[in-house]
């Protein structure tokens, strides 16, 4: 059996990675490594200060006085910004675009990956993003790319706002995913693709305890190598 066993989960917005890749690792006692938290905490640290998250010269001076950490109370991970909670503000659809605008900066990409690939090296890990088997872990002992069809990830995203009292509509919800889709593939700097050693999981007929136990079958069936 392995020392430590790196699982990288790649795949498009609102798949289900964070979710699946949160409640596989909690189950096989691995640790969650949400890099979209991290990227989303960047947007947010960018937009409060008032720059645009496009914009190199706007962002990069302000990755020096950038804190972002990992936390758990009560077992649940939280995502402290210079030691604040950030909590549910970096989940809104506002945040996912901005997530989605600084990390296509290389210097954002560069500012986070050393810390992705140290927690790596030192725990068996289970971490998700857009370029985790392509990029930051490649490799992975375990790749898999999580996808679901648009209409069924935009159906998910727009329950999973209203859960949390954010009003919006199904149109705008799929209209922002489809951009996020169109952002994220289409980048300069690591853009979302299908690793070619990657498993495809597409879950778009499963809900989320058969995603999180196909998710876990691949996992134990790597560790039993």
């Amino acid at each position: 059996m392995k020392k430590h066993i790196a699982v990288a989960i790649d795949g498009p917005s609102g798949a289900g990675k964070s979710t699946v890749a949160r409640h596989a690792a909690q189950e096989l006692s691995f640790i969650y490594v949400d890099t979209g938290a991290l990227y989303r905490s960047v947007g947010w640290y960018v937009c409060r200060a008032g720059a645009d998250p496009g914009q190199a010269s706007q962002v990069e001076p302000l990755l020096a006085g950038l804190d972002i950490r990992f936390g758990y109370v009560d077992g649940e991970q939280h995502v402290y910004v210079n030691g604040e909670d950030v909590g549910d503000a970096i989940r809104t659809p506002e945040m996912s675009m901005a997530a989605s605008a600084v990390s296509a900066l290389p210097a954002v990409r560069a500012f986070l990956l050393d810390c992705q690939r140290q927690i790596a090296a030192e725990n068996s890990v289970i971490m998700d993003g857009r370029d985790i088997g392509t990029v930051v872990l490649p490799d992975a002992a375990l790749k898999i790319y999580l996808t679901a069809s648009v209409e069924c990830r935009a159906q998910r995203r727009l329950l999973e706002l209203q859960q949390k009292g954010i009003r919006t509509t199904y149109a705008q919800v799929e209209q922002d995913m489809r951009q996020r889709d169109y952002n994220d593939t289409h980048r300069a700097v690591a853009p979302l693709r299908r690793a070619q050693d990657a498993v495809l999981l597409d879950t778009s007929a499963l809900d989320l305890q058969q995603s999180i136990d196909a998710v876990k079958q691949l996992i134990m069936k790597v560790m039993e190598e």
